[in-house]
């Protein structure tokens, strides 16, 4: 074409030597013109050899909506779950022709509104919504949902005969804190375990480790810590260290949410790891109206290494 840039109705329309405005009822196809069947397939054929893409706006107009979801990740619920969520709903909605839309951090609403005002997505949705919503979970999420998830950490732990089981929980609220600390009390529960004991590990080094040794001298019978995440499960490693404590015979620690970092030090951290790509390709389907078919929930599992 001689240029760079976007290609439109109007370069269309110069390739097949029609009008712009009929371009635009070609590729509209509007039934309300009469059209020849040959300046149709020569106008297609203009578009596709050019690589045109409709006008996502105008395309929003038309059809009431934009081929657009949108997907809000609040803060602190970056991880492996949302990583392995987000790219089976982007795969999902890309095999449906729509593409997806990732807004992290908590913005400003009026912000958020011109951002949907501006693009009409055809979905909005938000990771962990029904969770953070104050979701009753049920057996399914029991047996492979994000109960399950936080049972298995607890569960893992009293398999290795611990418990006394304290709860390492962030230094501020995460939107998930509340469900995960309430599926954790729960796990313990159905296994018989005293109450957990929960207590905050801080930034920065010093103050986490402050932190840990005030909790040891309050609870000594505690022989676990069943960490938040991967990054408070971390923190409390470096901690415990700190105190000359030895991981795992004076205190086991496991993380949640596996991430790579947790290979890399000395003992390695036990994690569980949870895949939820599937979970991805069936918010994409619900929020397409679409049947799910055979797609079910993969459990997460236990990646077990030498601080348990």
């Amino acid at each position: 074409m001689g240029r760079s840039g976007r290609v439109t109705l109007s370069d269309v329309a110069e390739a097949s030597g029609v009008s712009r405005a009929t371009v635009s009822f070609v590729l509209n196809d509007d039934p309300r013109q009469t059209i020849s069947a040959a300046t149709r397939e020569r106008v297609m054929e203009a578009a596709q050899d050019l690589g045109y893409v409709p006008h996502g706006i105008a395309r929003a107009l038309r059809e009431g909506s934009s081929r657009i979801v949108v997907l809000n990740v609040d803060r602190g619920m970056e991880g492996n779950f949302s990583r392995s969520f987000v790219r089976g709903l982007d795969e999902e909605l890309a095999e449906h022709d729509h593409i997806l839309l990732v807004r992290h951090g908590q913005a400003i609403p009026e912000a958020t509104q011109k951002v949907l005002d501006t693009i009409a997505p055809r979905a909005v949705l938000r990771l962990g919504e029904a969770y953070m919503q104050g979701h009753a979970p049920d057996e399914q999420d029991w047996e492979n949902g994000f109960a399950a998830n936080a049972a298995m950490q607890i569960g893992h732990l009293a398999e290795r005969g611990h418990t006394r089981i304290g709860m390492a929980l962030p230094d501020h609220d995460f939107p998930l804190t509340e469900a995960r600390l309430g599926f954790a009390r729960e796990a313990g529960r159905r296994l018989g375990l005293p109450p957990l004991e929960c207590f905050v590990v801080p930034r920065p080094r010093e103050a986490g480790a402050a932190a840990v040794e005030a909790f040891r001298e309050a609870h000594p019978d505690v022989t676990a810590l069943a960490a938040f995440d991967d990054d408070i499960a971390l923190r409390s490693l470096t901690a415990l260290r700190d105190l000359g404590l030895r991981v795992p015979e004076d205190v086991a620690v496991i993380g949640f949410d596996e991430t790579e970092y947790g290979s890399l030090v000395t003992p390695a951290l036990t994690t569980v790891h949870i895949d939820a790509e599937i979970l991805g390709r069936i918010a994409a389907r619900n929020a397409l109206g679409i049947d799910i078919g055979g797609l079910a929930p993969v459990p997460g599992r236990i990646v077990v290494r030498a601080s348990t």
